[in-house]
C-alpha cells in the first residue's frame, strides 16, 4: 500500500502546529510539517514529529484497569462506571458533595473531547474542591484579565508578527513554542523582528535558548520583575510618557496611578533587581518612543509572589504608552470559536474560600497549593475521593511529596488517564482515553491567545478501537451516573463536533454571525474541507468590542493590585537577595513540556535534562565540579541531582526542571524510569504563593546548595 498524507493540528503544546502525517493505513511512517498551513508556517517540533510514538507507546493503557491487591487488571467500561458510581455516591452519600474533588492537568485544554464535556462533567461533581495546573502556571494572567477587562479568558497578546520593540520577561518562547502566546514558528517570527530593523530585550534570571534571538539579555534575580515593572510606570508617569491615544476613552481608573509608583525610583529598584538604573531609564525611554512596541512576561512573572501584579503592570505599561490594542502592541485576538460569550459583570472571585487556609476561589477553583493539605487535614470537610484527569500533581504540584500518604488513604479515587503514572498509580480504577492521532481536533481555548486568527479541525486519523470508548463519551456517561438531576435530551443529543459547529456558524466569522455571512460563512463543514486550516487575518484593534467590564471600559487601577502595590512598597529592602542560599527557578525543554512525554525514548535521548544548573563561580565557592551530584534542599527537604556548571545563568540562582521523579515504585513508565531523574517539587513549599492571585510561588524560592560527599 502506498504512503497517504494525513493533516492535523498538533496538540501537545499551545503552538498549534500544523502537521503532514504519512502512513500506510495503518502505521505512521513519518510526521513532517505541513507547509500549507496558514497559521504554523512550515514550523515543526521534536515533539510533533514524534507524536505518533505517543500513540504506538507499549505503556499506554488502552482499557479501563483497577487496582486489587494482586495488581492492575482489566475490566470492562460497564464494570469500571459500576465502581465509580459507587464508589463516588458512597462519599458524598457519608461526608458531602465537598468531599469529592476534582483536579485537572494541563493537557486537557489540548483535548477537545474533555474540552467540550467538561462544564457538565464539573457540575455532575457539584463540587466546590476543585483544582488545576492553571494556579500553578497562568493564573495571574486571568486574574489580571478578569479584574480589568471584565472576564479570565480575555487575555491580550503580543502582535510579535507586526512588532519593532519586544521585551520578553521571564519566558523563553523558543523552548516554550510561545506560552499565553500561541505561536506556531515562534523562532521565525523572532527573527523577523530583528530582520525588519527592529529590537528585542530579553529580561531572565538564565541566558536561555531565547537568548540567541534577542538583541540584548539583562539578568534579573528572580522574583523581582514587580519592582522593574513598576519602576518602568515611575518614569512614564514621571517624564510626562503617558500616551494612551484613543483608548483615553475606554478607561478607568486613570487617576488611582498617580503617585502609585513614586517610591520604585530606578535608583531604588537596581540593587533589588540587578539591573542598573541607566539600563532601565534607557529601556524604558526607548519602549517609549517605538510606535510599535510591546511588553510581555510569562511563567517566571506568574510563578512568584508577585505574580498577579507583574501581569497587571505590564497590560498597565502597554496601555499607557500606547502599546495596547493597536498593531504591534498588546492586542486581543478575535477567535472563530469565542468560549468568552456576551455574559458581562459576572463574580468569579471569592464566591468560596479553602477549608484550611481560608484561600478565596478563582473562576470556579481553589489554588493548587492547598490540595494537599485539604486532603490530609481531618476533620469536616476533608477531601476523601479524588477525580484526576490528564494530571500527576505528586510531580507537579509545590511539595507534591506530601500528596502521596494522602492518596494512600483516600476513600476512592478515578484517574483519566493513558497512564499509570506517579498519580494514577493510587486510583482505584482509571479510565484511557483515545490518543491524539484517534480523535477529532479544534483548539478551543489556544486561539483565543493567538498571535494571528485562524480555524482548523482535525479528523481522526485511525479510528479507535470500537471496544473503546472516546474521551468525551468517558464524560459524558459519568455525567448520566453522577448528576443528582439527570441531563436533559439535549445533553444526550450533544457531541464535541456539533458543539464546534454552533460555535463556528455562531461565532464572529460564521454564517449565521450576520445575513452577509449565510453563504460566505464559517460552518464545520467549511473548516472541515479546508484540510491545512483557514487564516482567518492578523490581530486587529478591538476595543470596546472585546471589554466584557460592566461599563466596557477597561479597569486599569482595580483596588485589589493598587493595595498589594503598595504593600510591597514598605518592605522593599527585604526583597534584596541572601547571599547565603539561592534562589531557584524552573526551566523548560522544547522536547519534554509534561511528565508524560519523558516515557518517549527519542524525546529523552541526548544529555541528561534533569539537572542542577549553576553559575561557575557559585561553583567554584562550593568546590563543585560539572556532573557532579549535589544535594538542593529547602525547609522541607533534599533532592540530590547532577550539577550544571554554566555562565549562562545569574550568580546565586539555580535553576532545575520540574516534572521529573521517576523513581518513584508502581508506575508503568519503562522509559521514564530510566531517566527518572528527581522532582524540585520534593522541596518546593505550598504555602509559598502570590497572595494576591493564589498562584503557587516556585519561582525565587530560597534553597541551599552543597557537594553530596567529600571526594
Amino acid at each position: 500500500m502506498g504512503s497517504e498524507k494525513h493533516f492535523r493540528v498538533c496538540n501537545l503544546c499551545e503552538a498549534m502546529c500544523g502537521l503532514q502525517v504519512e502512513h500506510d493505513g495503518g502505521q505512521v511512517t513519518r510526521i513532517v510539517s505541513d507547509r500549507d498551513d496558514p497559521f504554523s508556517r512550515s514550523s515543526i517540533c521534536p515533539k510533533g514529529a514524534n507524536l505518533h510514538l505517543l500513540h504506538e507507546d507499549p505503556d499506554r493503557l488502552k482499557n479501563p484497569v483497577k487496582r486489587t491487591d494482586e495488581g492492575w487488571q482489566e475490566i470492562s467500561w460497564q464494570a469500571a462506571f459500576d465502581e465509580i458510581e459507587a464508589g463516588i455516591k458512597k462519599v458524598r452519600g457519608q461526608y458531602g458533595n465537598n468531599a469529592v474533588s476534582l483536579y485537572l492537568g494541563n493537557p486537557v485544554i489540548h483535548n477537545l473531547g474533555l474540552m467540550a464535556l467538561l462544564g457538565h462533567f464539573r457540575k455532575s461533581l457539584d463540587t466546590q474542591n476543585v483544582f488545576s495546573a492553571t494556579s500553578m502556571d497562568q493564573l495571574p494572567h486571568h486574574f489580571a484579565a478578569y479584574f480589568m477587562f471584565g472576564h479570565s479568558y480575555r487575555i491580550p497578546v503580543p502582535d510579535i508578527d507586526n512588532t519593532d520593540f519586544m521585551i520578553i520577561m521571564g519566558a523563553n518562547p523558543i523552548a516554550s513554542n510561545g506560552s499565553i502566546m500561541t505561536s506556531a514558528g515562534i523562532r521565525q517570527r523572532l527573527t523577523a523582528i530583528n530582520k525588519r530593523g527592529g529590537k528585542i530585550v530579553l529580561i531572565d534570571p538564565r541566558r536561555t535558548e531565547t537568548t540567541k534571538a534577542a538583541t540584548e539579555h539583562h539578568f534579573i534575580h528572580p522574583g523581582t520583575d514587580v519592582y522593574l515593572l513598576a519602576a518602568m510606570v515611575h518614569i512614564i508617569m514621571r517624564d510626562g510618557l503617558v500616551k494612551p491615544g484613543r483608548l483615553a476613552a475606554h478607561i478607568t481608573g486613570m487617576k488611582k496611578l498617580d503617585g502609585l509608583a513614586d517610591a520604585f525610583k530606578p535608583t531604588r529598584v537596581a540593587s533589588i533587581t540587578g539591573i542598573g538604573a541607566k539600563t532601565i531609564e534607557d529601556m524604558t525611554h526607548d519602549f517609549c518612543a517605538q510606535p510599535r512596541a510591546v511588553i510581555y512576561g510569562r511563567m517566571g512573572l506568574s510563578t512568584q509572589p508577585h505574580g498577579g501584579l507583574c501581569q497587571w503592570l505590564i497590560n498597565v505599561i502597554n496601555i499607557l504608552t500606547g502599546h495596547f490594542d493597536t498593531p504591534g502592541g498588546m492586542m486581543f485576538p478575535k477567535p472563530a470559536i469565542d468560549i468568552v460569550g456576551r455574559k458581562r459583570g459576572h463574580i468569579a472571585h471569592g464566591r468560596w474560600h479553602s477549608r484550611v487556609r481560608n484561600l478565596p476561589e478563582f473562576d470556579g477553583e481553589l489554588p493548587v497549593s492547598v490540595l494537599s493539605e485539604e486532603m490530609n487535614t481531618p476533620g469536616a470537610g476533608q477531601i476523601r475521593a479524588l477525580v484526576t484527569m490528564c494530571g500527576n500533581p505528586v510531580l507537579s504540584a509545590p511539595h507534591g511529596k506530601s500528596l502521596e500518604p494522602a492518596l494512600e488513604n483516600i476513600d476512592f479515587m478515578v484517574s483519566i488517564d493513558n497512564y499509570i503514572n506517579e498519580t494514577t498509580r493510587h486510583a482505584n480504577i482509571i479510565l484511557p482515553t483515545p490518543s491524539g492521532l484517534e480523535i477529532a481536533h479544534y483548539d478551543l481555548i489556544l486561539n483565543t491567545i493567538a498571535v494571528r486568527n485562524n480555524a482548523k479541525f482535525s479528523q481522526p486519523l485511525f479510528p479507535p478501537d470500537e471496544s473503546r470508548l472516546a474521551d468525551w463519551q468517558i464524560l459524558k456517561e459519568l455525567t448520566v451516573r453522577l448528576a443528582e438531576k439527570p441531563p436533559g435530551w439535549l445533553f444526550r443529543l450533544t457531541t464535541p463536533e456539533r458543539l464546534v459547529n454552533l460555535g463556528l456558524m455562531f461565532g464572529p466569522y460564521g454564517r449565521l454571525s450576520s445575513p452577509k455571512r449565510w453563504f460566505s460563512g464559517l460552518s464545520l463543514k467549511k473548516v472541515k474541507e479546508s484540510v491545512h486550516g483557514i487564516d482567518l487575518g492578523p490581530l486587529a484593534p478591538n476595543v470596546p468590542e472585546a471589554v466584557m467590564t460592566a461599563d466596557r471600559k477597561i479597569n486599569i487601577a482595580d483596588d485589589r493590585f493598587c493595595v498589594r502595590l503598595k504593600e510591597i512598597t514598605g518592605n522593599m529592602q527585604k526583597a534584596v537577595p541572601s547571599k547565603d542560599t539561592f534562589a531557584l527557578i524552573g526551566r523548560r525543554h522544547l522536547r519534554t513540556n509534561n511528565s508524560w512525554m519523558h516515557n518517549i525514548e527519542k524525546l529523552m535521548a541526548g544529555q541528561n535534562l534533569c539537572t542542577a544548573m549553576i553559575h561557575k563561580n557559585d561553583a567554584a565557592r562550593l568546590d563543585i565540579t560539572d556532573g557532579e551530584t549535589v544535594r538542593v534542599s529547602s525547609n522541607l527537604g533534599e533532592i540530590s541531582i547532577p550539577a550544571e556548571v554554566t555562565d549562562a545563568i545569574m550568580e546565586g540562582v539555580v535553576s532545575i526542571p520540574h516534572g521529573f521523579g521517576h523513581h518513584r515504585p508502581g508506575t508503568r513508565l519503562s522509559v521514564a524510569q530510566k531517566h527518572a531523574g528527581v522532582s524540585v517539587n520534593d522541596i518546593t513549599d505550598p504555602a509559598a504563593i502570590d497572595p494576591l492571585t493564589g498562584n503557587a510561588a516556585f519561582s525565587g524560592q530560597q534553597v541551599k546548595i552543597s557537594r553530596k560527599a567529600q571526594r
